[in-house]
């Protein structure tokens, strides 16, 4: 493809970090690609109680984004798909600042994005998230911080010799608080690591790569890291770990090492499903979601749909602290996702066709590839998890306890920030070995 070489403004945003305007607090550069920034191009402050009707729409979205991820089922082989709905949403947010036409039309009705403020809220969603943001470098994953590291980062990688819209840029800066790379596509060898090492570095290593096949041919790459890592409120004693049965959607039974705990946490229970809010030390829960039936219940992740999801969440927002026997598995697990199928699943038949409503990121831009690696290791300490999502385009251009939840069939979770309830990973179980 013949490309245009000549120079072009390039726009980058303020670092992610709460109060930081200035881009060098951003996410660690790649080697040997520097990041660009314009003058006069400030991170905007918003709150978030400023925006709480479309915070909410932004947490429907996720619900109905992290189901149909798990429907997929990725690449996962077991039945173990974990996903993460939040990186995939602010991924396609900052897609949708750049369209224009059939195709805005099209991401803001299929993903039930709000009509006004939409910039400016997930602005303030990630400003609520900076509260907790750290290094993922420097976490020591065998014993997770009691003060919990929630990064997130966005990079943008664009070819340095194809204008990218400025307007586009100034509102990644603006709200999204992304660094734009100028790279050369073509020279695989010096971009796909810089990108590479981009994701490793804002993963704390546990995605080494980047989850989208590499093209020379490409003119964009959106990247949405997320990495979280926390203690329990109350950790497992790893004493009362213990093999317990748990039984399988076919019937199967099998032995995995379980954590139990007696605790104080929010439960509930409805017709077809009980769950609690687990806590970690501070700002986050793991919000456990238990279908009824056991074996004979709905098989596989079709068990808990978004309607449900909205369920549990309303229903535990309101609900009383209570003494809880929980016991469940231990589980490490990850999944990669081909996101053109989850975009065509979900109705985004435009936005994967159009070669004209990107035009204000780059001229004639159409999408290539997309993809999410996501993974998560809970045990008796607390959880470390991280994901990252790219979108890749081609511009042609003491108590007694009185309740109990017993993980011992196959099961549905999220990890929920408490202050938006947004949920940053979701995964069903089947099999927690």
């Amino acid at each position: 493809m013949n490309r245009v070489r000549k120079a072009t403004t390039l726009i980058a945003a303020a670092a992610l970090v709460s109060g930081s305007a200035t881009i060098s607090a951003c996410a660690p550069q790649p080697a040997d690609v520097g990041l660009l920034t314009a003058d006069g191009v400030t991170r905007v402050s918003v709150q978030t109680a400023d925006y709480s009707a479309q915070l909410e729409a932004f947490n429907a979205s996720a619900r109905k984004l992290g189901v149909t991820l798990l429907a997929d089922g990725g690449d996962s082989g077991s039945g173990n798909v974990v996903s993460s709905p939040a990186s995939l949403l602010i991924a396609l947010s900052m897609l949708r600042s750049g369209a224009s036409g059939v195709t805005a039309a099209e991401m803001d009705s299929v993903l039930g994005l709000p009509a006004e403020g939409r910039d400016e809220a997930m602005n303030a969603l990630l400003a609520s998230l900076e509260k907790f943001d750290g290094d993922p470098g420097s976490v020591d994953e065998e014993n997770p911080p009691q003060k919990p590291v929630m990064h997130a980062a966005n990079g943008l990688f664009v070819d340095k010799g194809v204008p990218t819209g400025e307007a586009f840029l100034t509102t990644l800066g603006k709200h999204f608080g992304t660094g734009v790379y100028p790279v050369n596509f073509r020279d695989e060898a010096v971009t796909k690591p810089a990108i590479d090492q981009w994701v490793s570095k804002n993963t704390g290593g546990r995605i080494k790569e980047a989850p989208a096949q590499y093209s020379p041919d490409n003119t964009f790459s959106l990247l949405n890291a997320l990495y979280f890592a926390a203690a329990w409120q109350a950790p497992f004693d790893a004493n009362d770990t213990a093999d317990s049965p748990f039984t399988k959607a076919g019937g199967e039974v099998i032995n995995v090492p379980s954590m139990h705990s007696s605790l104080t946490m929010a439960y509930a229970e409805a017709p077809g499903w009980k769950a609690v809010d687990l806590p970690y030390a501070e700002g986050f829960v793991m919000r456990l979601i238990l279908p009824d039936g056991g074996a004979s219940g709905p098989d596989g992740p079709a068990a808990v749909s978004a309607e449900v999801l909205a369920d549990v969440a309303r229903e535990l927002s309101g609900a009383q602290q209570d003494m809880v026997h929980i016991s469940m598995p231990k589980w490490d697990h990850k999944t990669t996702f081909e996101l053109r199928k989850v975009f065509e699943t979900l109705g985004l038949k435009d936005m994967l066709a159009t070669s004209t409503d990107f035009d204000s990121i780059q001229q004639g831009m159409k999408l290539t590839q997309a993809a999410q690696a996501a993974n998560i290791t809970v045990a008796e300490k607390g959880t470390i998890a991280s994901a990252v999502t790219q979108i890749n385009a081609e511009a042609s251009s003491a108590m007694v306890p009185e309740r109990k939840i017993i993980l011992d069939h196959p099961f549905h979770y999220q990890i929920v920030h408490s202050e938006t309830g947004m949920p940053l990973f979701t995964e069903w179980v089947a099999d927690p070995r």
